[in-house]
């Protein structure tokens, strides 16, 4: 399950909502536009380079960054958030499994960025368009990876903290 966000805010009380619901960090990734670095504060923590990883994707040089503790920690998914660039995109915060895919691909080369890596995850490929622009245009982007039995919980969950509706706004777009 995707779904996007116009306030980072939103999406990290989702975020928190969500493993309150049991649901494992480890199935939870979160990716935001950091345009103006404006979470340097959550990036990296713990780390030391990252001012040499916000020069990197601030080029579109980085293809990956410190990614904290993205595989664990019992702290929670939101302390591992690191810096990385993706094409078309920008310079983004982010954390989850969907990130540890898409460095671990190469992200930028024959993978088609934060598109590739959501179409390979299952969304269709308009949808990604549109959570790709989101993002570019200072979204976040939630994705949950779930079982029939917590979908429902996943979706109150993510359409109670504000998410967008993506056909709408792929729309108001055009």
């Amino acid at each position: 399950m995707t779904a996007l966000f116009d306030r980072y805010e939103d999406a990290s009380a989702a975020v928190t909502k969500l493993e309150a619901a049991g649901v494992p960090h480890s199935d939870i990734s979160i990716v935001s536009n950091n345009e103006g670095d404006r979470h340097a504060g959550l990036i990296g923590r713990g780390t030391d380079d990252h001012r040499e990883t916000k020069d990197s994707a601030e080029t579109g040089a980085g293809t990956g960054a410190t990614l904290g503790t993205v595989a664990g920690g019992a702290v929670g998914l939101l302390t591992g958030l690191g810096l990385l660039a993706i094409p078309g995109v920008g310079p983004v915060v982010a954390a989850g499994w969907l990130v540890t895919t898409l460095t671990g691909a190469g992200i930028g080369a024959a993978t088609g960025g934060l598109i590739g890596g959501l179409t390979g995850a299952g969304v269709n490929e308009a949808d990604a368009h549109t959570y790709s622009e989101g993002v570019r245009r200072g979204g976040t982007l939630i994705t949950v990876r779930t079982d029939e039995m917590r979908a429902a919980t996943v979706m109150n969950i993510l359409e109670e903290h504000g998410s967008v509706d993506v056909d709408e706004r792929a729309q108001t777009w055009r």
